[in-house]
């Protein structure tokens, strides 16, 4: 059998924190007079904490020290976790436990990678860390997507050269560095905004086995 890597990004792929992160901006934002709407939050999927602020301090024209700024980023991620706090294994999006099972049962390799830096505390809160053999996320990249970095550490920490792995992103970006990393790249979303990936799915729901199975055996 053919071993393959299958790398996850985790929010709006395998939870959906985005609206944690929106609430959480929109909050900030609020606080600096800025408005901030569900449209310019699709622009910070994907994309660091501090690109998001520099974004979001962009809209609204205002330039801060750094002091100011870090203080700013800090706010944001208290109020985030304390939205997630709330998390159980309820929000975890359908089908996905079920694919893992199948990568699983298949002896697939699998993987995290994600620009958040608390991937592995939601990771607990719903009860499926115990699911990925690497997990790279914020704390061990500098680089932000589109930049490969994530997903090139996650192949490594696999053990599976770039070529034999496979990214499900509901990004942009993700999909721009899963393409540059030279894996194949499964959009999970809408077809007009990810018609970059090399497949492209609403949600795990549209992915069938047979589907997989075809992607391992290639």
């Amino acid at each position: 059998m053919k071993i393959k890597g299958f790398i996850f990004d985790l929010d709006g792929v395998i939870v959906d924190t985005a609206k944690y992160h929106f609430l959480a901006w929109k909050k900030l934002a609020e606080e600096l007079n800025i408005t901030f709407t569900e449209i310019q939050n699709e622009q910070l999927k994907g994309i660091s904490r501090i690109k998001s602020l520099e974004k979001i301090l962009s809209w609204g024209n205002l330039s801060l020290n750094k002091d100011h700024f870090d203080a700013l980023m800090a706010k944001k991620n208290d109020d985030y976790l304390g939205y997630i706090a709330t998390m159980t294994n309820k929000e975890i999006l359908p089908n996905v436990v079920q694919t893992l099972d199948y990568l699983k049962g298949n002896n697939q390799k699998i993987a995290l990678g994600s620009a958040s830096k608390n991937a592995k505390a939601i990771l607990e809160k719903v009860g499926i860390i115990n699911g990925f053999e690497t997990i790279i996320d914020g704390n061990q990249v500098t680089e932000a997507k589109p930049n490969p970095e994530v997903f090139l550490k996650a192949a490594k920490g696999l053990g599976v050269h770039a070529e034999n792995c496979i990214v499900f992103e509901d990004s942009i970006a993700g999909i721009q560095a899963a393409n540059t990393a030279g894996m194949i790249s499964i959009g999970i979303g809408s077809k007009e905004v990810l018609f970059e990936a090399n497949h492209v799915f609403n949600g795990f729901t549209e992915i069938s086995s047979a589907f997989i199975q075809k992607i391992i055996d290639n």
